[in-house]
């Protein structure tokens, strides 16, 4: 921990919650616009942008502090050549993220949303939904929290299917290597996996017509997986039935098709956003900075 009368510099980029804020401003000198040359540290959220750009501005930098688990926007290659330091929050949010993905499966499924308003705008009759349990359930990604999807999903599920880097001896489900074959194979398609080049857009009109006329599609993971405008064409014309959101290409923008469609469960990027997930992970990013500020070893290094 920094002494009382050492008080870095610290880069806050948007993600932090005011709690975390409060706890950094003990620790630190914050900065919310424009960081001095002096910044030692940077903290941000999962959808956070820490370019080269932005290193070359920030010679004293030691430190980049995730407040989430996803780092594509963070130039890994450019911080390793700087040894400088990247953690992230792992753990502490994977169930809250794995409830909600099955929350939006049966969101959509149920007609759960469309139903709620139908009731609220005096309606009662209302279009039957799909059953939920029976179905072929596919999860794309199968790190933490892909597992835990999977794992929630197997009592509703007929079979099992994934796609990951490599097959999964201890799995019980089916390995897919290929994703528009692992859409074929299902009923619901989760989008479980990283974001970052390798992903852009894997989503595209082909995964969408594998998926089919009978397809759910649910994304929890980030909205550059998904081509949202072959996704919004795929749900206008009935390529698949329905999704699930809570992610999207350019947040917090959302495309305004997608709000017209009673289809569509659409959520603000909520996935770790619980009062337990969120303390959780504000503790951990605290715990590492202390960490690397007292020259101990780092709680969860990239």
């Amino acid at each position: 921990m920094t002494n009382e009368t050492s008080h870095p510099d610290l880069y806050l980029l948007a993600g932090a919650s005011p709690a975390l804020a409060a706890t950094l401003a003990e620790r630190f000198t914050l900065h919310r616009q424009t960081p001095p040359a002096t910044t030692r540290a940077i903290v941000g959220g999962g959808s956070s942008v820490v370019d080269a750009a932005l290193l070359d501005r920030l010679p004293a930098l030691e430190i980049v502090a995730i407040h989430g688990v996803g780092y594509d926007g963070i130039d890994l290659a450019a911080t390793r050549a700087r040894s400088i330091a990247v953690t992230t929050t792992p753990d502490v949010l994977t169930d809250d993220v794995a409830d909600l993905a099955i929350g939006l499966m049966l969101a959509v499924q149920r007609r759960i949303v469309a139903n709620d308003c139908a009731v609220r705008g005096g309606g009662w009759q209302v279009d039957p939904a799909r059953r939920a349990s029976g179905r072929r359930i596919g999860v794309f990604g199968l790190g933490r929290i892909g597992n835990a999807i999977a794992t929630r999903a197997a009592p509703f599920a007929s079979e099992l299917h994934y796609t990951a880097r490599s097959a999964k001896p201890n799995f019980a489900g089916v390995f897919h290597a290929d994703i528009a074959e692992l859409a074929a194979a299902c009923d619901v398609l989760v989008i479980a996996a990283p974001g970052g080049n390798a992903t852009s857009h894997i989503v595209d009109a082909t995964v969408l017509a594998a998926l089919g006329r009978d397809g759910i599609l649910v994304n929890i993971a980030r909205g550059s997986l998904i081509d949202e405008a072959a996704l919004i064409a795929a749900l206008e014309d009935g390529t698949i039935a329905g999704a699930g959101l809570d992610v999207f290409a350019d947040e917090p923008a959302v495309p305004d098709a997608l709000k017209t469609m009673g289809q569509v469960v659409l959520s603000p990027h909520q996935g770790s956003a619980t009062v337990d997930g969120r303390a959780a992970m504000a503790a951990l990013v605290v715990a590492n900075l202390d960490a690397h500020f007292a020259g101990t070893p780092l709680i969860t290094p990239l």
